[in-house]
């Protein structure tokens, strides 16, 4: 399917912004700039996003791979389910300028309650629930042990993924792309039904 004209300045006014929010900060990348360096009229910026807010969060969005609905694993193995989430990774193509801006969309959303409330609930809240469906459907199929606490089981899956990002930032050498799959198992092992108490 060709592309449109305008989902062509869509994308080119997204590039735009996530090359000036790397270059000079969030504050410091104003509509005019981001307009004048997509190649379009402010109008234009304004028909898709109605503030620089909504700018920035469909670019964090992207860059982070979840502008789009990631479809849930249900293989009927909840390890294996477990472990396709937690092994998910942004897009590698963005690398480099979501390591420029995530800094700045810290403090930003620090210093933007509300904008960062948001922020957390478009980026942590759909794993989180996406983990507790897949270990509520593992304890109705008898994978799981039953009463298990949901909200301390995806603090224990989530909690080495978080983990090991912070502490190898900047070391991508040293990250473990097995990860995921090693949290799956390790807490399949320690709460899956047949495991003992």
């Amino acid at each position: 399917m060709a592309r449109t004209r305008s989902s062509e300045a869509h994308e080119k006014v997204l590039d735009a912004a996530l090359a000036l929010f790397a270059e000079r900060g969030i504050e410091g990348a104003s509509m005019d700039a981001i307009a004048r360096k997509a190649g379009v009229s402010k109008a234009t910026l304004y028909n898709h996003w109605p503030d620089k807010e909504a700018l920035l969060m469909e670019t964090m969005l992207r860059v982070n791979g979840l502008d789009r609905e990631r479809e849930e694993p249900d293989s009927g193995d909840v390890e294996r389910d477990l472990a396709i989430v937690l092994s998910r990774r942004p897009p590698a193509k963005f690398e480099a300028a979501r390591g420029r801006v995530l800094p700045a969309m810290i403090a930003y959303s620090n210093a933007h309650p509300e904008f960062g409330k948001v922020w957390r609930e478009r980026t942590l809240d759909p794993p989180r629930r996406s983990i507790q469906r897949i270990l509520r459907r593992g304890i109705r199929r008898g994978q799981i042990r039953p009463g298990i606490d949901l909200d301390l089981a995806v603090a224990l899956l989530l909690g080495p993924m978080i983990y090991q990002h912070i502490l190898h930032k900047g070391a991508p050498e040293k990250c473990r792309p097995e990860i995921g799959v090693q949290v799956a198992k390790t807490f399949c092992k320690a709460f899956g039904a047949d495991s003992s108490n």
